[in-house]
């Protein structure tokens, strides 16, 4: 655009009519926030003040070339995706599916099959004579009255990270498939094998028969920052090559039933199809696969979720070297500190991971952590959340030497730990004890465990269990029938009598560790006993 052209076009618009008392006012007051803008000299603060019309049109095209600076200023991923959008790929599977079993009584139709989709639909499930599943002759389970497995069809997305064939995607997108096909941008269908697949951080490794290939480019995800402008390109719903935009979120979120991945939130829309599909930053580089979404409709709401690029390609290293993926094991189940715990605990604000309970013969148990530790720095890494430590010990390699920072009865003290190997589960051992009723100035009454209940609740030794709670401060601060009471104020409880002496010293008016083993596992509770 000519400014000056601007400048004398519009000034020639306003001195074309004559301006009232308030829009010379006005001028006036413009033209010298446009004397400042401009660097005027003297002569052209004259010319100005004399000519309101004048003034209107330079603040009219100040005001033009700001919007227009303003528009420029947005981000423009049309080169973006130009370069990088030949290494996505589309991803479609085919999985058996066993129908269960049906009735053999017919099942009614209407005289006459209508024609089209809906006719189709009829024939599939019906036959061409209108017979039910189970009748015998023309219906869909033929001649022998079952139903043979139907197969089923899923898409997603990919994208290429090696010139020879190799292709990331989501776990869930192949998981379970009897045939896996890549279709790449140019349209060619390659049959893929899968190299690897990890259910806990939703990574798989495909590998295409194909030489040449366009690759993207593999960023860092450390260097990712909260309101930075990303780009997903996927397949929703089938489209291939499908473009949206939005900014980080937020980063290191914890999604249930994911305790290994700390996703990155982004508002970029992701519908089903997108699973898979790379996340680009700005420069074209891959920071994230995109995995989840929340939504309670089961398509986009805002909220959407990606794997970082730095967890997921040591997920590939893995996958690529030995077709499975071995985390680091620390060996503890483990809470967030409430500020009512923090408080009970002696701390000035909530932070770290509280142990609630520490595995049977795990690295943790030969390091010395005990319940009611709270780990706040794992090999050098602040744990500000409970959710921060299961993905540092799980990005930590087996057989690692770690130091493990934690608070313990209001001291500093640091732990050197061995870590394991993760394992699929833990079996913890039992034994019993005779039983006992006791009733607590807490309001409730507590019986020692039989060693059926031990064995049933998986508790080796000490303990005691609710049988009756009535209102007061147990109650108030979330105790149930039928939890076991393990430890109070920092200290073990061995039986109902030592409960019951542990109960008559407690303090009063300050809040108070309470941990407790319910079917849920083991969990921290705050309890407050009021003066009267």
């Amino acid at each position: 655009m000519n400014f000056k052209s601007v400048w004398s076009d519009n000034a020639g618009n306003f001195a074309a009519r004559s301006l009232s008392e308030n829009e010379k006012s006005t001028a006036k007051w413009f033209s010298l926030v446009t004397i400042f803008i401009l660097g005027q000299t003297p002569r052209h603060r004259m010319a100005l003040s004399a000519s309101p019309g004048r003034v209107m049109g330079v603040v009219l095209a100040f005001l033009m070339l700001s919007a227009q600076a303003q528009a420029g200023s947005l981000p423009d991923f049309t080169e973006l995706v130009e370069k990088h959008s030949a290494a996505v790929v589309n991803i479609s599977t085919t999985q058996k599916i066993k129908h269960p079993k049906v009735s053999r009584r017919p099942h009614s139709m209407p005289e006459q099959i209508p024609e089209g989709p809906l006719g189709d639909l009829f024939r599939h499930f019906f036959g061409e004579q209108g017979r039910g599943f189970g009748d015998h002759g023309g219906g869909h389970g033929g001649g022998h009255g079952g139903i043979e497995p139907q197969e089923a069809k899923s898409l997603g997305s990919g994208f290429i990270i090696s010139e020879d064939g190799y292709v990331m995607t989501n776990h869930h997108v192949v998981k379970n498939a009897t045939e896996i096909l890549v279709r790449l941008s140019d349209r060619r269908e390659l049959v893929a094998e899968v190299i690897g697949s990890d259910a806990r951080s939703d990574i798989a490794l495909l590998k295409v028969d194909a030489d040449n290939l366009p690759v993207v480019k593999i960023g860092n995800s450390g260097h990712l920052k909260v309101g930075e402008w990303v780009l997903a390109i996927g397949s929703p719903f089938g489209f291939d090559h499908s473009v949206t935009a939005g900014i980080v979120s937020a980063k290191g979120r914890s999604l249930p039933r994911e305790n290994y991945v700390p996703f990155i939130q982004t508002d970029v829309a992701i519908n089903p199809g997108n699973s898979g599909g790379p996340l680009f930053d700005l420069d074209g580089n891959v920071i994230g696969i995109n995995s989840q979404i929340y939504s309670r409709t089961g398509g986009f709401m805002g909220l959407s979720f990606a794997i970082p690029i730095d967890m997921a390609m040591q997920v590939v290293e893995q996958l690529k070297d030995g077709g499975k993926v071995a985390r680091g094991w620390l060996g503890v189940l483990i809470q967030d500190v409430t500020r009512e715990l923090a408080e009970s605990f002696g701390m000035d604000k909530p932070r770290g991971a509280l142990v609630a309970k520490v595995l049977k013969d795990s690295p943790a148990e030969k390091a010395g952590l005990e319940v009611g530790d709270i780990i706040t720095r794992f090999n050098n890494e602040s744990v500000v959340r409970s959710s921060n430590l299961p993905p540092l010990v799980g990005i930590s390699p087996v057989g690692e030497k770690v130091k493990v920072e934690i608070l313990r009865k209001g001291e500093v003290k640091i732990l050197k730990v061995t870590l394991g190997e993760l394992p699929d589960d833990n079996v913890q051992a039992a034994t019993g004890e005779p039983s006992t009723a006791n009733e607590t100035r807490l309001n409730i009454t507590v019986m020692d465990l039989t060693a059926e209940q031990r064995k049933k609740l998986e508790i080796k030794e000490g303990g005691v269990i609710v049988q009756k709670i009535q209102a007061g401060p147990a109650r108030k601060a979330g105790v149930r029938r039928g939890d076991v009471i393990l430890m109070i104020n920092n200290v073990d409880i061995k039986n109902a009598k030592h409960f019951a002496e542990i109960s008559a010293e407690l303090p009063v008016d300050k809040s108070l560790p309470l941990l407790v083993q319910r079917r849920g596992g083991p969990v921290f509770l705050a309890l407050k006993i009021k003066e009267k």
